[in-house]
């Protein structure tokens, strides 16, 4: 899992670096158009609390949505925002993510798909309660429970490719790799998340 978050950044570092030598057509607009939609998502979660002793892992799910300005023919930027639930313990207990941020992404429009890579740079907070003895369907007050929430930094550098079902109309999967960074350190868990969802074109 590693090796896929360094792939995810060599890859948008690559295609980030070799937009920058992409030739426009003479006398460009500017402003091309616009687009938006929701995406659900799921991926691999994994990390050690440390604060607490506890390993993280699963799979989380969430739903969030995208807005972007199209610049050029490569270009477009916006933002985006998502909240992603990593459910543990079976018992209630839960890690989730709320996030946001601006993004730049360059894509390439062919025929039938549009492959895009970017990055978002944002923050947003990581709220856990983790509940270690006890039932949630009960009235009883637990004692091995932990709450906790806090603010933090994110970069998060996506790969995806969007398929053009109309002109108006595009499924997209994308992946990405969210790295948080809080008090001066990386937060966990982290890990891929993958996405699919409905983007509107005008």
């Amino acid at each position: 899992m590693k090796g896929l978050h360094i792939t995810i950044w060599v890859f948008a570092l690559f295609f980030l670096c070799c937009a920058s030598q992409a030739q426009e057509d003479a006398k460009p607009k500017v402003l091309t158009g616009f687009n938006g939609g929701m995406m659900l998502h799921t991926g691999y979660l994994f990390g050690e609390m440390p604060e607490i002793g506890y390993n993280a892992k699963g799979a989380p799910f969430g739903l969030g949505g995208v807005i972007r300005v199209q610049l050029g023919q490569h270009w477009m930027v916006g933002g985006e925002g998502y909240v992603s639930t990593l459910h543990q313990l079976h018992n209630g207990s839960y890690i989730k993510y709320g996030w946001g941020g601006v993004l730049g992404e360059f894509y390439w429009a062919l025929k039938h798909v549009m492959p895009y890579v970017g990055l978002t740079v944002g923050g947003g907070a990581q709220t856990s309660f983790l509940m270690f003895d006890g039932r949630s369907g009960d009235w009883t007050a637990e004692k091995n429970a932990f709450f906790h929430k806090q603010g933090f930094m994110a970069l998060t550098p996506f790969i995806g490719c969007d398929f053009i079902l109309t002109k108006l109309l595009h499924l997209t999967l994308k992946a990405d790799w969210m790295t948080t960074i809080a008090d001066k350190k990386l937060l966990e868990p982290t890990g891929p998340r993958f996405y699919v969802g409905l983007i509107f074109y005008h």
